[in-house]
């Protein structure tokens, strides 16, 4: 698992606002998920200079489960991205992080807010979610693959996910949602590959 250790392999749809969301919790509650939680999501999103150049954004997440800085890759398709997740400690720490980002040549920032639900399997964590920023509103489902062992094994369980809940087949997006969200900001860093 080294190889994927610091990867995030997921697939993602934009879904409507009518959007089957009853049909969706019923099939996978089917499936019997470890947990179920919902939740109000502060992301705040940094591009510094050297992300700029070199195809990262910084997030800054905040919530009643999880307070971590996280460098991710952009890419061409959001399905298999480099992921570093640093735990903070659980108190505000806002001007730590914005000191820490402006040490590093802060070009650009952008908060959004998700409300969020998520379903975490053994193998596969499912989120649908809201996310807000000022004017644009964008819905999704995520299924994100974990604790798998090769990219194989984890586009095969993301493909079983998607079977069980009538995503087979339907076009995902290749976009982030840093790109959904603000794409001016996506298209002015380099892409990897």
């Amino acid at each position: 698992m080294t190889e994927l250790r610091f990867k995030e392999i997921e697939h993602k749809f934009v879904v409507g606002g009518d959007f089957d969301l009853a049909a969706f919790r019923g099939a996978l509650a089917a499936l019997a998920p470890l947990r179920h939680v919902t939740l109000r999501v502060r992301d705040r999103y940094f591009v510094t200079e050297a992300g700029r150049a070199r195809g990262f954004v910084i997030r800054h997440r905040h919530d009643r489960e999880l307070h971590e800085l996280t460098v991710k890759s952009v890419a061409a398709d959001a399905e298999v991205r480099d992921e570093v997740n640093v735990a903070l400690r659980p108190v505000d720490q806002d001007a730590q992080v914005e000191a820490f980002v402006a040490a590093q040549g802060l070009v650009w920032q952008g908060e959004l807010w998700k409300d969020l639900e998520v379903w975490h399997f053994a193998d596969c964590e499912v989120v649908h979610y809201t996310a807000t920023a000022a004017d644009v509103v964008v819905r999704c489902v995520e299924f994100e693959a974990v604790h798998q062992a090769s990219l194989d094994g984890a586009l095969a369980v993301l493909a079983r996910f998607e079977a069980a809940t009538g995503f087979a087949g339907t076009s995902r997006t290749q976009a982030s949602l840093l790109g959904l969200m603000w794409p001016h900001v996506a298209s002015g860093l380099t892409l990897g590959a």
